[in-house]
C-alpha cells in the first residue's frame, strides 16, 4: 500500500509538472511557433518576405550597394544601360540604378512612418469607443463616418498642396488621414473582447481603465490590427509614388521611385527609353505586392479557425 500511494503521489506531480509546462511561456512559445509554421506555409508571404528584407537591406546600405552618387550629374545624358552604368542614366545624366537604391529609403520610410501614425490614432480611437460605449462611441464613429466619406485621394492632393510637398508633410497627412479602418476594426474586436470573463473579472477587481485597456484588451487584439498596418504599408506605398508623380510628394533632386516614373509622361521616354521608367515601375509593383502576401500569410497564420 505506502508504495501504491507514493507512486500516486508520483503520477499526481507529474501531471501537476505537465500542466504548469503547458500554462508556461513554453505554451506561448509553442503558439510562436505555430504561427511561424503557419506562415511558412504559405510560399508567396514567404517570397514577400524575402524581397522587403532584400529592398530593407538596399534602403540601410544604400551609400554602399549604390555604384554612383544618385545626385551626380555626369557628361552622358539618356545613356542606354551598359557596364558602367547597369540601368542607364536620366536626362540629367544621373545615375538610374543608384538614384533606384536611394528612393527604396523614401518608399519605406513613408510606408511605415504613416501606418505607425495611423495605427496608433485608430487603436487609441477604437479601443475608446468600443470599451466606454455610449455618447464616447457614437462621437468617434461619427468622426469616423466623416473622414471615411471624402474620397482620400483627394483629400491627400488637397491637404499636401495646404501644408506643401515634402517627405515629412507626405508622411505625417498619410497617417493622419489613414486612421479611420484601423478605428473601426479595433472598436469590433474591443465590443466582443469586453464581454470576456477575463475582462468583467478586471472590472470587478478594480483595475484601472488604462490598464484594461492596453495590458488585457489590446494585447488579445494585435492581430487583425497587424494584418492591416501590412496592407495599410502597400497603401501608403503607392500613395507617395502617386504624389511624387503629380509633383506633390518627394521634390527633387531626392529619388523616389514616384518621381522617377515622371519622365515616363513623354512618349519617346515610353517608347525608346524604358530604362528611364521601368525599374521603378517594377519596383513599386513588386514592393506592393510583397507587403500585400505577407499581409495574406499573417492572416492566415493568426486565424484561430485555420488549420493547423
Amino acid at each position: 500500500m505506502p508504495a501504491m500511494e507514493m507512486n500516486l503521489h508520483k503520477g499526481s506531480g507529474a501531471s501537476e509538472q505537465a500542466l504548469s509546462a503547458a500554462d508556461s511561456p513554453a505554451g506561448e512559445e509553442s503558439y510562436l511557433r505555430m504561427v511561424v509554421r503557419r506562415f511558412a506555409k504559405h510560399k508567396l508571404a514567404v517570397a514577400g518576405l524575402a524581397v522587403m528584407l532584400i529592398l530593407t537591406v538596399c534602403a540601410i546600405f544604400a551609400p554602399l550597394l549604390a555604384p554612383h552618387d544618385p545626385y551626380e550629374v555626369t557628361g552622358s545624358f539618356e545613356a542606354e544601360p551598359s557596364s558602367q552604368y547597369l540601368l542607364g542614366t536620366d536626362q540629367v545624366g544621373r545615375d538610374v540604378l543608384s538614384r533606384l537604391i536611394y528612393a527604396s529609403r523614401v518608399s519605406l520610410v513613408v510606408g511605415i512612418g504613416a501606418v505607425a501614425i495611423g495605427v496608433t490614432i485608430g487603436t487609441i480611437l477604437g479601443l475608446v469607443s468600443g470599451y466606454f460605449g455610449g455618447w464616447v462611441d457614437m462621437v468617434v464613429m461619427r468622426l469616423t463616418d466623416i473622414f471615411m466619406s471624402f474620397p482620400q485621394l483627394m483629400l491627400i492632393l488637397v491637404v499636401v498642396s495646404v501644408v506643401g510637398p515634402s517627405l515629412t508633410n507626405v508622411i505625417v497627412v498619410l497617417g493622419f488621414l489613414g486612421w479611420t479602418g484601423v478605428a473601426r476594426l479595433v472598436r469590433g474586436s474591443v465590443l466582443s473582447l469586453k464581454q470576456m470573463d477575463y475582462v468583467k473579472a478586471g472590472v470587478a477587481l478594480g483595475l484601472g481603465t488604462a490598464r484594461m485597456l492596453f495590458l488585457h484588451i489590446l494585447p488579445n487584439a494585435m492581430a487583425p490590427i497587424l494584418v492591416n498596418a501590412t496592407f495599410g504599408i502597400a497603401g501608403a506605398i503607392i500613395a507617395e509614388a502617386s504624389l511624387s508623380f503629380l509633383g506633390l510628394g518627394v521634390q527633387p533632386p531626392t529619388a523616389s521611385w514616384g518621381n522617377m516614373l515622371t519622365d515616363a509622361q513623354s512618349l519617346t521616354v515610353l517608347t525608346s527609353q524604358p530604362w528611364l521608367w521601368l525599374p521603378p515601375g517594377i519596383m513599386i509593383i513588386m514592393s506592393v505586392l510583397s507587403v500585400n502576401f505577407i499581409g495574406d500569410g499573417l492572416r492566415d497564420a493568426l486565424d484561430p479557425k485555420s488549420l493547423k
